[in-house]
């Protein structure tokens, strides 16, 4: 069975999967890697869900404030060998839910596009490819994404 804890960026499961999540990175995005980092810090990110299955850490996600009306979705990671449960569903649906709770309509995020399975992932979850944002636009590896929560 699959639980899913609300926390911040200090929690130390957390900070475990990131690091994981990173070594992946690092092997995807090769060079572009220095790029995406300044936008991935974690003390700009308050919070955040671990899923976990039968009591062990199963994957992250987190949300942090883009505009008065929009959360940026950040730091979704899965383990390879959990794959295919659906956690990074559950994961997104719970922070989709929390964004609600804190008065927000809408979810953009950013992945890379050597990331095909995060791809299908959010617009199988209900996602709509946009226009890149922000610090994206004009990124070639990257792929832009946004729910209307209304």
């Amino acid at each position: 069975m699959i639980s899913f804890l609300r926390t911040d960026s200090d929690n130390r499961e957390f900070l475990a999967l990131v690091k994981e999540l990173d070594k992946d990175l690092a092997i995807r995005d090769g060079n572009d890697r220095e790029f995406y980092n300044q936008f991935n810090k974690l003390d700009a990110i308050k919070n955040v869900i671990i899923a976990y299955e039968d009591k062990v850490s199963a994957g992250c996600g987190a949300i942090k404030k883009y505009s008065a009306d929009t959360m940026e979705v950040k730091r979704m990671f899965v383990p390879l060998s959990l794959r295919g449960k659906g956690i990074a569903a559950g994961i997104l649906k719970e922070l989709e839910k929390w964004t609600i709770e804190l008065g927000y309509t809408n979810c953009i995020l950013e992945t890379g596009k050597r990331q095909p399975e995060a791809i299908s992932l959010y617009k199988k979850c209900g996602y709509e490819e946009i226009p890149n944002y922000g610090q994206y636009v004009n990124i070639e590896n990257s792929v832009c994404f946004l729910k209307s929560l209304k």
